[in-house]
């Protein structure tokens, strides 16, 4: 097997990211190393992926570093290591009483369920070897949070639109904590097989559809148009199709979480929702670089 690898800073990692998911849309690892670089690899069977000498090259502006390397057979077992559980804990009341809001437990299908007894939680299985999103990336994880977050001010029902679905997770997430009908939307054939299925894991209604951010509107759901509100959006994309998003939708939705961002993109992006949908910031999460905002109609 082998794994190649591509090295970037922290600063350029968007743009090399959004490179590699073309190349590669079934998603990449990720792995931050020390001094603000971070490492995107890939693996494949050889004649699969090129085996390279170690060089430097150049993705837009941004110069990375290219290697390659061949991996013992038991690859999958030590691939299956990387890929953890993630538990995003219920949020809490000030005086730190229970919201009434369960936790998420989002893993692998080959990982126990919780065994959180303190609090009520809900089990999120992802098969992490089909499409981009597991919980285990950051911005993921923001997203979630904030998903919890919106859960405990306005009760989880009614419609919810994800566009980028990807592994489908959070949609998924979504639809076990009540919101329904929940849509998901991605433009990649393998994001919308894999979310289905990882939706029929879950046992969960969710309907899902292939997408075109820049050349479709946004679609109806059983009746329901999206751009209306009441909804609420998810969007954990890069800046470059949220700010596609903010400009394609026609009505504001109740609430929008827009995930997939590096802290510095932030502004930029919640203001393209200002000025177009006259939302506001509502909340916002971080985490090293990556950063995700909650924002709403009223």
């Amino acid at each position: 097997m082998i794994r190649l690898a591509v090295r970037v800073r922290c600063e350029q990692a968007e743009l090399v990211l959004a490179e590699l998911l073309e190349l590669a849309p079934a998603g990449v690892e990720e792995v931050h190393l020390a001094e603000g670089t971070v490492e995107f690899a890939l693996y494949g069977a050889p004649g699969e992926l090129p085996g390279l000498p170690h060089l430097n090259a150049v993705v837009g502006h941004a110069l990375v570093e290219v290697s390659t390397s061949e991996i013992p057979d038991d690859w999958q077992d030590r691939w299956k290591r990387f890929h953890r559980p993630v538990l995003i804990g219920a949020p809490r009341r000030r005086d730190g009483g229970e919201t009434g809001v369960p936790a998420l437990h989002v893993r692998p299908p080959w990982e126990a369920p919780s065994a959180h007894r303190r609090e009520a939680v809900r089990e999120v299985v992802i098969d992490p070897g089909q499409a981009f999103g597991t919980g285990g990336h950051a911005s993921t994880r923001l997203c979630l949070e904030l998903l919890l977050e919106l859960a405990t001010h306005e009760p989880p029902a009614g419609p919810l639109l994800d566009v980028g679905t990807g592994s489908g997770v959070l949609a998924i997430a979504a639809a076990r904590l009540g919101f329904d009908p929940v849509l998901g939307l991605d433009h990649e054939r393998e994001s919308v097989h894999a979310a289905r299925e990882n939706a029929a894991v879950n046992g969960v209604r969710m309907a899902v559809r292939r997408f075109d951010l820049r050349a479709q509107a946004l679609p109806s759901m059983d009746g329901v148009e999206t751009p209306e509100g009441p909804m609420v959006v998810l969007a954990n994309l890069l800046r470059p199709l949220l700010l596609e998003l903010a400009g394609s939708m026609r009505c504001a939705p109740a609430h929008l979480i827009a995930g997939g961002l590096l802290c510095e993109e932030v502004e930029e992006v919640s203001r393209a929702f200002a000025e177009r949908l006259h939302l506001r910031e509502r909340q916002r999460r971080t985490s090293g670089e990556w950063a995700a905002v909650w924002l709403t109609a009223s």
